[in-house]
């Protein structure tokens, strides 16, 4: 396993390792690692909440894109239009207040709502059978 340092000064320039860490794991803990220059491994690192999944390597030495395809395979029958919104409102709520945010999850939920993916959704709980999204 790939170890993580959690030094985040590169003598070359800046790269937001300052306010990027305080916010995927707290200050508090972030405060900790960047001041001791601690080198995580994939282990910690999950602990922390730092990465999702710790793998072994396999023989052919693709585990990461073997799991990354299993995610994708997890993702692909959501709501396509939903996924959208979805990663729209995480990416630009993190980034403002919590008000805020909720605001932006509001704004992108309200472009759900005149969807045929809405309906198809909301058929398919009703008939208790898979959704079949277009994306529409």
């Amino acid at each position: 396993m790939t170890g993580i340092a959690a030094s985040v000064f590169s003598p070359i320039r800046p790269a937001g390792g300052t306010q990027r860490l305080p916010r995927a794991i707290g200050m508090s803990l972030a405060k900790e690692l960047i001041f001791s220059a601690r080198v995580l491994d994939g282990q910690e690192a999950k602990a922390v909440g730092l990465i999702s999944h710790v793998l072994e390597q396999n023989q052919e030495g693709d585990a990461a894109y073997r799991k990354a395809l299993d995610l994708a395979r997890e993702f692909l029958p959501q709501g396509p239009v939903a996924m959208r919104v979805a990663k729209l409102a995480i990416n630009q709520g993190m980034e403002v207040d919590l008000v805020t945010g909720l605001a932006i999850e509001e704004a992108c939920y309200a472009q759900t709502i005149p969807t045929k993916d809405r309906l198809e959704g909301l058929l398919a709980f009703k008939e208790k059978r898979t959704p079949r999204y277009k994306g529409e």
